[in-house]
């Protein structure tokens, strides 16, 4: 504390360090006798003594006041950029489904005022849930997802994990080919919990709104404006600063960018569809074992199967549609069933089969492929509106999911700078999100009809000693994908790389074998001569053996 030349705790505090100045001088000395009370800010200073109470004018009038003003000033300003800052980024997220709800964490986490709307109702709501029903695989890039937002452990524990596919063949036969390591596993998720506890997580963000049974009808990218039909027709309108469109294949977010130029865009439909059938619990447990992907290849269609924490079994039937459109009546179902899947047929259930299976229609899957994602800094397309992919590398939901990681990873790198962050995110995903679409292509003939093959089962124990010799070197293909965050292009041209280099090394092995054989031979050539034979006599004799 500064004392005063009077000796007394009577200077004025400096209004910005809270410290007291100290008096340089004196010039007037106004004694009364009356109690008056004057602002320090106008330069003044109380001193009290015992027997009066003296008011001094001070010769740091000026100082007082400018800093005073000078306070005034900078307070001012203060205000206004707490103003700016407090003017939180409005993100509007299209689409309340897996992708959606997770982004909206994401963004939430970052103190943005989120805004999710969803065409449906709320399905936490909802008896029963419309929309696709395949149950989804969880594997690590969708885990590190979770885990970001804080409820991995939580949704793991709903899950149940499986360790490796298990081929049935038409004789009953029951073969494990393990997904990795000991230890490695993907989970089995129901798509409908998981999206439940996703809005629900999100929800729970002060800063985050949902919005339910608001269809998107348009949006401007120049203007960030959006108009919402709501169920009972009322239109609601919304600008924001930014827009996530995460609103499925279909996308209605994507429209826009069908009308600019330079936008490339594609979707293929396969000639397969899908339908879902439920194998029953058997006296209260599992009807198979519960921890594999149980598969029926049938090399032009199969069958696969995962677990539920119900103990029932969803058995998803992938044939082409034609295959389907054959069978119309339920005797033909079982007869079908009985051909191709007789183990699978009483664990279903003959009555649920005729029943279940002219429930639906077989469904269609359609794979959608579009570059770039964004439109300036005002929208960005993820998850199946981005990149739809078929279900049968189980990486569909996991890669969305990865989106959300991407764009939080690239908007840390870019400080938040949205100009700078929407280009540099196409530019990373695109190439890795048309990977994945098309393994998951290439993926379907290798569960459906090369799971069946000796060559395939030899090279998968081949990719695996020789990834225990060099794991850093050799990586399976499905190690990468499902195992690791290794960028999915780059897993491509890394797998396609090592099959060449153990292509060839198997190749010399073969060619080193024959000629090694064939010296073995020449050398022993002169035993069989020996052994008097001519080489007309040996043919004869091959011939013979050959007639048995």
């Amino acid at each position: 504390m500064v004392q005063c030349d009077l000796g007394g705790d009577c200077c004025p505090r400096d209004p910005v360090t809270d410290k007291r100045m100290k008096m340089d001088g004196w010039i007037n000395l106004l004694i009364c006798f009356t109690p008056v009370c004057i602002c320090t800010r106008r330069g003044y200073a109380r001193v009290n003594y015992p027997s009066l109470r003296l008011f001094v004018m001070t010769t740091n009038y000026r100082r007082v006041s400018d800093t005073c003003k000078r306070h005034r000033r900078d307070s001012s300003t203060m205000e206004e950029s707490n103003c700016i800052t407090n003017q939180k980024t409005v993100v509007a997220v299209v689409g309340g489904g897996l992708v959606g709800s997770l982004n909206a964490c994401f963004f939430a986490k970052r103190g943005f005022h989120v805004e999710v709307f969803e065409s449906r109702g709320d399905i936490r709501c909802a008896k029963k849930v419309k929309g696709r029903s395949i149950n989804l695989a969880l594997s690590h890039r969708g885990r590190q997802a979770l885990k970001h937002v804080g409820i991995e452990e939580k949704i793991v524990s709903k899950g149940i994990p499986m360790h490796a596919r298990m081929i049935h063949s038409l004789s009953g036969k029951q073969t494990p080919i393990p997904y990795g390591k000991k230890g490695q596993y993907i989970l089995s998720i129901d798509r409908a919990n998981l999206n439940k506890e996703l809005l629900t997580v999100a929800e729970a963000y002060p800063n985050t709104k949902l919005n339910f049974d608001h269809k998107l009808q348009d949006w401007s990218p120049e203007t960030g404006q959006m108009t919402f039909i709501r169920a009972d027709g009322a239109k609601d309108q919304i600008e924001a600063d930014l827009i996530v469109g995460c609103d499925g294949a279909f996308s209605a977010v994507r429209k826009q960018f069908l009308r600019r130029s330079r936008f490339n865009y594609s979707q293929t439909y396969i000639p397969d569809g899908y339908m879902e059938l439920t194998m029953p619990p058997v006296n209260g447990e599992f009807a198979m074992e519960p921890n594999y992907l149980h598969i029926w290849p049938r090399n032009a269609f199969m069958m696969i199967s995962l677990p539920n924490l119900d103990k029932t079994f969803t058995c998803t039937l992938f044939m082409p549609f034609e295959n389907f459109e054959k069978i119309t009546t339920g005797d033909e179902v079982i007869e079908f069933f009985q051909e191709y899947f007789p183990d699978a047929t009483p664990l279903i259930g003959v009555d649920a089969l005729k029943r279940d299976f002219f429930c639906l229609p077989a469904q269609a899957m359609v794979s959608v492929k579009c570059s770039p994602y964004h439109i300036g800094d005002k929208c960005v397309l993820m998850g199946d509106a981005a990149h739809a992919v078929v279900p049968f590398y189980g990486q569909g939901m996991n890669a969305g999911f990865e989106d959300c990681i991407v764009f939080d990873e690239i908007m840390n790198e870019f400080s938040e700078d949205l100009g700078a962050v929407l280009p540099e995110y196409s530019r990373v995903r695109v190439p890795d999100d048309q990977a994945i679409a098309d393994l998951a292509m290439y993926n379907y003939i290798e569960m459906r009809a090369h799971v069946n093959s000796k060559w395939f089962l030899f090279r998968k124990h081949v990719d695996n000693f020789l990834h225990m010799l060099m794991p850093n070197t050799i990586v399976p293909l499905y190690t990468m994908v499902t195992f690791t965050r290794t960028r999915y292009h780059k897993a491509v041209e890394h797998w396609q790389w090592q099959n060449k280099v153990i292509n060839q090394v198997l190749m010399l092995t073969a060619v080193g074998a024959t000629v090694a054989g064939s010296c073995l031979l020449i050398k022993r050539r002169t035993d069989v001569i020996k052994m008097g034979l001519s080489a007309e006599e040996m043919w004869n004799r091959i011939l013979a053996l050959k007639t048995f």
